[in-house]
């Protein structure tokens, strides 16, 4: 693995060196066990301890089947599917193995005693295999985190519509928290050369996945003078979208639950803010068995102060049940909800008379078929969008990485340095770097 870190160091990116460098039998990578899928057995969701289940292995090198490449990983970031893997919630990954094992030869290999997690990296093309054209050894590269089989129908309109769409390094193995990892060729883009190996790493899965909730046409469809009310503003997932309102010409309304985190939106450049914890809404009462409407309706006038008198045009949506009751509630007449997770709870409840008789819709969104996992690349790698990695973890420290992104005591995202061995390299595009620094450091000075 030396001799890999070493040729990446260097700045070689011929074919060649990478094509001649030994594969190891072994990698370093973090791990679930299937053995301990019990362990929390019993215990409240916000008590399970990632730091407990996720461990950091030497694992064998898979074989690579046609059409994958393997990637010696330089840096990669943490994601919410990682908590959700590593608490064993709402149900072990080792199911999504055996499933996935079942399919094919080349699938088995999936199948294993242990899961290498993680769906996000940047790192450089080592092998490719049989069947390959487009990428070589030696390129720079990131990964998307969709993974489908192209072999039915439904899903050749939209890739996230394919019967066998999966999450990579969630609802398969070989993950990208790892020295190396094994993915299709085609989640495979160009690393923007402006960022380090730990920014470069950190937008892919939630800048896919607020791209298609709230850009694409398969999403919210954001045009030009929206109002849009983004929970979680700050965090992974909505400081993507609160960028994407603002260079979209929209009015981010921003909800966050700290006066450091409305900073952090304003420096963004949003105007419009909602601080929950200054607010105290409490969409439930203390039994959590009932709503509160009077909160929706608090809730409700405090946008409409915000915006001159104006309901929201969309709800950017993923806390899930805490808060779909008020989202539901606070959306205009014609309105749109749309939802792609639900961190706090799965059993969503609102009232239909606010949908129905207001002719508002829901629309689920779940990350990003390959045209827009490309497109929203894209917006990094042009400097239209950048990333919002806030703090950096050494691989034997991915527990706590996780434990900090499940009591939600980060801002932005959280990346992990896997082969790289500090922080602060990767970039070739210097002088695109020095004019867009204010930006890309913005999270990292909160």
């Amino acid at each position: 693995m030396k001799d890999i870190r070493d040729a990446i160091l260097s700045g070689d990116r011929s074919e060649g060196t990478y094509a001649g460098l030994t594969i190891p039998d072994t990698y370093r990578a973090v791990t679930v066990h299937k053995d301990e899928v019990g362990m929390f057995e019993g215990m409240a969701t916000k008590e399970k301890d990632p730091r407990k289940s996720l461990h950091l292995d030497d694992v064998p090198v898979p074989e690579l089947a046609p059409g994958e490449a393997l990637i010696a990983v330089m840096a990669s970031a943490i994601n919410y599917n990682t908590v959700w893997t590593s608490i064993f919630e709402p149900v072990s990954t080792f199911g999504f193995l055996e499933r996935y094992g079942r399919t094919s030869e080349f699938a088995k290999r999936h199948d294993l005693p242990y899961h290498v997690v993680g769906s996000d990296l940047a790192g450089v093309v080592l092998r490719t295999g049989p069947g390959v054209t487009k990428w070589k050894p030696g390129q720079e590269v990131v990964a998307h985190c969709l993974s489908v089989e192209l072999e039915d129908a439904e899903g050749h309109n939209d890739t996230m519509l394919d019967p066998q769409q999966r999450i990579w390094g969630f609802e398969t193995n070989f993950g990208g928290l790892a020295e190396l990892a094994i993915v299709k060729s085609n989640q495979l883009m160009p690393k923007p050369g402006h960022l380090t190996w730990e920014e470069a790493a950190s937008p892919g899965l939630v800048n896919s996945t607020a791209y298609r909730q709230l850009i694409s046409k398969n999403g919210a469809a954001m045009k030009l003078g929206d109002r849009v009310l983004i929970w979680g503003a700050s965090g992974g997932l909505g400081s993507y979208a609160t960028q994407m309102a603002l260079s979209g010409g929209a009015t981010p309304i921003c909800v966050v639950s700290s006066p450091e985190k409305a900073q952090i939106c304003r420096d963004m450049g949003a105007e419009l803010i909602i601080d929950r914890s200054a607010e105290g809404y409490r969409f439930w009462n203390d039994e959590n068995t009932a709503q509160d409407p009077r909160e929706w309706q608090r809730l409700g006038k405090k946008i409409r102060e915000l915006t001159g008198g104006h309901d929201v045009d969309i709800v950017f949506e993923h806390p899930g049940r805490e808060t779909f009751g008020a989202s539901v509630y606070v959306a205009r007449k014609g309105g749109t909800i749309v939802t792609c997770a639900s961190t706090s709870g799965y059993m969503h409840e609102y009232d239909n008379r606010y949908l129905w008789m207001n002719l508002k819709r829901i629309i689920s969104s779940h990350f990003a078929n390959y045209r827009e996992a490309w497109e929203a690349n894209e917006l990094v790698n042009r400097g239209l969008i950048h990333p919002t990695l806030s703090k950096t973890y050494s691989m034997d420290e991915v527990g706590q990485a996780a434990l900090d992104v499940h009591r939600n005591a980060h801002q932005g995202k959280v990346g992990v340095l896997t082969l790289a061995p500090e922080a602060g390299l990767g970039v070739t595009k210097a002088e695109m770097r020095a004019s867009l620094l204010p930006q890309i450091d913005r999270f990292r000075n909160a």
